[in-house]
């Protein structure tokens, strides 16, 4: 062979190598979950107005949002928000009430804000597997996304992807690679220096997907989860990240919610993170008879080394959503429910933390500002605790990161009532 010809042959082979070299940067500034505090950002709230084209999403039921028709049980607090938009719903002052948008820029903003101000780490954007099929679903998330990572940019905020499996079908895995390949290369998502804000874990970017092993009668089975797994983690461009599995409360016997096959634990021994969804689980009386099983779920993912995050929750309500459903559920009693949890997790052992949600105002989860003087009449709301101020969450989220890094000592009553207003 002529020199010419292997010197060509050399270039060809450092090019085809260069290429298949993954495309995520080294590190970031967010390099593991460990001593994080993490909520859920469901960022799906739409309004007419806000150029989605979706509508009242998430905010209406039954395709109304009107007095008697909505999906939400608690009310947002917009006085802060830069852009509101208008509804039927009427204050007791008969003042119109507001509502925010998730696709508008201002309103990501200012929730990256309130994580800086407040002192939570960072958030899990939900991306839904169903709405990656449709057009303007696929738009107003990539929006928010976008939006997100501009804004945890600027505050200083970690951000990953959740990609929920909650409606997936067999062959949908292929929607998931081929829109995390996008993700990389269009919003750059791991590609931005080793100063990034996309959260690393073990040394490699997370992607979180949730909704493994549950027993609800989901069309897709662990056949779709491990194909999806497998190329995060092995695919020489996009792969090399670590793992988060979502999985039902009772996982480790596989019980109460979880599908009856054993083939579970092997998926699971291939996740960096194990991360249970107990929201309902327990409320404050029961809890204390639900811990014992999360110390169980630490002790197995540490002989297994494999980590573990628990999932913590203010309270929970959808009675609007499902009438049948008692309004305020599992109350919040002022924070202690949340600080008991926190607290609880704590001193089982977590290492981190996955609170639900920053935004979940559908199931009364929401940690943000919730409105005091929500609207009256034919639609009831979860009435905020007017005693405390409606940033209190906010504070014991930050208060939660403080202690779970040891900047500040064990406090195992609910900190003293506080705003940063």
């Amino acid at each position: 062979m002529l020199p010419k010809q292997i010197i060509l042959l050399i270039a060809i082979f450092y090019i085809v190598a260069a290429h298949a070299q993954p495309k995520h940067s080294n590190n970031s500034g967010f390099p593991s979950y460990k001593g994080l505090v993490m909520a859920g950002y469901q960022g799906w709230f739409n309004a007419p107005d806000d150029g989605a084209n979706r509508g009242w999403f998430h905010y209406a039921n039954r395709g109304k949002f009107q007095p008697g028709d909505c999906k939400i049980d608690c009310w947002p607090d917009v006085t802060e928000y830069p852009n509101t938009y208008k509804t039927p719903f009427l204050h007791a002052d008969s003042s119109a009430a507001y509502v925010f948008s998730s696709f508008d820029a201002s309103s990501v903003d200012l929730h990256f804000k309130w994580m800086q101000q407040y002192g939570v780490d960072g958030v899990f954007v939900q991306r839904f597997v169903t709405n990656l099929k449709s057009p303007h679903s696929l738009h107003h998330n990539n929006t928010v996304l976008s939006n997100a990572l501009n804004a945890a940019q600027q505050y200083h905020r970690a951000l990953a992807v959740m990609y929920d499996f909650s409606g997936m079908r067999p062959g949908d895995e292929e929607i998931v690679i081929n829109d995390w390949k996008r993700l990389v290369d269009s919003l750059r998502l791991t590609t931005r220096g080793n100063n990034q804000n996309y959260l690393y874990h073990n040394g490699k970017p997370l992607v979180a997907l949730w909704g493994v092993g549950f027993n609800d009668h989901r069309a897709y089975g662990l056949k779709e989860v491990e194909k999806i797994v497998d190329f995060l983690k092995t695919d020489k461009e996009y792969g090399g990240c670590s793992i988060l599995l979502g999985v039902p409360g009772y996982w480790r016997d596989l019980g109460r919610d979880t599908e009856k096959d054993s083939a579970l634990f092997d998926v699971l021994k291939k996740a960096d993170i194990i991360h249970p969804w107990l929201v309902g689980r327990y409320n404050e009386e029961s809890y204390a008879a639900f811990l014992p099983r999360i110390k169980a779920d630490i002790a197995w993912c540490k002989q297994h080394h494999v980590d573990y995050v628990p999932t913590v929750f203010p309270g929970f309500s959808w009675h609007n959503m499902y009438e049948k459903s008692p309004m305020d559920q599992i109350p919040r009693n002022r924070g202690r429910f949340y600080w008991k949890q926190i607290v609880g997790a704590i001193q089982s052992g977590a290492g981190m933390l996955y609170i639900a949600m920053f935004d979940e105002v559908d199931e009364g989860t929401a940690i943000f500002k919730i409105a005091k003087d929500p609207p009256v009449g034919l639609s009831h709301f979860v009435s905020f605790e007017k005693e405390i101020p409606n940033d209190y969450y906010l504070y014991l989220t930050g208060q939660a990161a403080k202690m779970l890094r040891k900047q500040m000592p064990l406090q195992v009553t609910v900190p003293v009532l506080k705003s940063t207003k």
